[in-house]
């Protein structure tokens, strides 16, 4: 009698992901129009109602992260501006005062008041800031005491410290030179030495590690990318690896893993499809989408379409239409870099099945996203599953200021959630104020 193959940890958690995952589509599949329509909406009412309670206030089973409050604020702030809502005065009001209390009176902001600061925090904070928009949110951002605490995290090394004698790794590297550039505060100082940094955390896979010689994390991957994109260094990386190892980690869930032969996640919905999306607009300037490297994944209209809501039947006849108009590869940021888009092109990820995996199996029924299925939904995989879901809506389109077509967006277009800046994970229009704010205080 032949023996069964004995499965490793890893293997049974994997066969188990995919049979819920494949369960939920299959369902889907059998389910009569109405029901798929229902299933295939974001329902911005009840992500709405769960994320403005959690503003208003959180329950004693969230004291674990009493050193993570910014973070809360920037997770739910920046859903909510990605469903094109706003908070009430009241509540921007409590959130900029708070955000005042974690700032450090020697600059940086902490986990909340009177903490250390810290990197991620600051980061966090700034988003939350730039996010709520208006002057008295961006004015509340002590910019010269920011600059200090930036230069001592800086270390000799080239990469930044997350705080005072703190871990040095990519992360701490990205928060610093996303609050920096935002801030319009980026000299040759907090840039000398940062490339190379990054460029010895780029494994031998493809992907970027936390440091030299840690494992490709798609994490790690969007901080290191985004840094050497904002830095103007891009070019210093092995580009092709790189795109090579982002695209083969969505796998047959269609959501995106983390790390090799690790499970899907709702939030690499965001940490990986952004460098596809940043790569992908810069091979399209270097024609090399169209005409090079065979190892780049790319979908064919034929798939494209195959993921189109059962209602819809627009026809979209200029979804090919080339246009030799120029924007940047963030959007907004030509004084960042000098990568281009100028033309439709089709993303070298899965954008319809990625929005697929979000909806049926990220997405829960009385508001909030999920890791994946038997999971509870968060706010911090609500934040980064909506902002994955507007890069996949918006992959196709050429620039920010272009709407994605009707066949683009899985579902009802009020499916369409507000495009984000790829560099930042802000909304486009609060990128653009904070830009516009802080060139004028400069």
């Amino acid at each position: 009698m032949e023996e069964l193959p004995i499965l490793t940890v890893s293997q049974r958690e994997q066969f188990l992901v995919e049979n819920d995952v494949f369960g939920y589509y299959g369902y889907f599949e059998a389910s009569d129009v109405s029901t798929q329509k229902s299933m295939m909406e974001i329902q911005r009412d009840k992500q709405l109602d769960y994320l403005m309670k959690g503003l208003r206030q959180l329950g004693r089973e969230f004291s674990s992260l009493d050193a993570n409050r910014p973070w809360l604020c920037y997770w739910i702030l920046h859903s909510i501006a990605l469903l094109g809502e706003s908070v009430d005065d009241e509540l921007e009001n409590n959130a900029i005062e708070f955000l005042g209390r974690c700032q450090g009176s020697d600059g940086g902001y902490g986990g909340g008041p009177g903490q250390l600061p810290h990197l991620a925090t600051t980061y966090a904070a700034v988003n939350a800031l730039v996010t709520i928009g208006g002057d008295k949110a961006l004015s509340s951002i002590n910019r010269e005491k920011m600059s200090c605490f930036l230069r001592r995290m800086k270390d000799r090394s080239g990469g930044f410290r997350m705080h005072d004698m703190g871990e040095m790794d990519v992360r701490a590297c990205y928060t610093a030179i996303s609050v920096a550039s935002i801030l319009n505060i980026m000299d040759d100082e907090l840039t000398r030495g940062l490339g190379d940094y990054i460029l010895s955390c780029q494994t031998y896979e493809g992907g970027i590690g936390g440091e030299p010689g840690s494992e490709a994390h798609g994490g790690n991957t969007y901080c290191g990318l985004a840094t050497m994109i904002l830095i103007n260094e891009v070019d210093s990386l092995n580009l092709d690896s790189l795109m090579n190892w982002a695209v083969h980690r969505q796998g047959v869930e269609m959501g995106f893993q983390g790390r090799t032969n690790k499970l899907v996640d709702g939030c690499y919905t965001f940490w990986q499809a952004a460098p596809c999306v940043l790569l992908q607009r810069f091979y399209s300037a270097h024609d090399l989408v169209h005409h090079g490297s065979s190892h780049i994944s790319q979908g064919t209209d034929e798939d494209h379409e195959d993921h189109h809501d059962p209602e819809d039947s627009d026809d979209d006849d200029d979804s090919d239409e080339e246009d030799s108009d120029e924007g940047s590869v963030n959007g907004h940021g030509v004084h960042h870099t000098s990568i281009y888009i100028n033309r439709r092109v089709q993303p070298v990820f899965d954008s319809l099945g990625l929005q697929r995996y979000v909806l049926l199996c990220s997405k829960m029924p009385d508001g909030g996203f999920r890791d994946k299925p038997r999971k509870p939904p968060d706010f911090y995989h609500t934040c980064y599953c909506l902002s994955g879901l507007s890069v996949a809506q918006h992959a196709w389109s050429k620039d920010e200021d272009t709407p994605p077509l009707t066949r683009d967006v899985l579902g009802s277009y009020s499916n369409l959630l507000e495009p984000v800046h790829l560099l930042h994970n802000v909304v486009m229009d609060r990128y653009n104020e904070a830009i516009e704010y802080f060139f004028k205080a400069a």
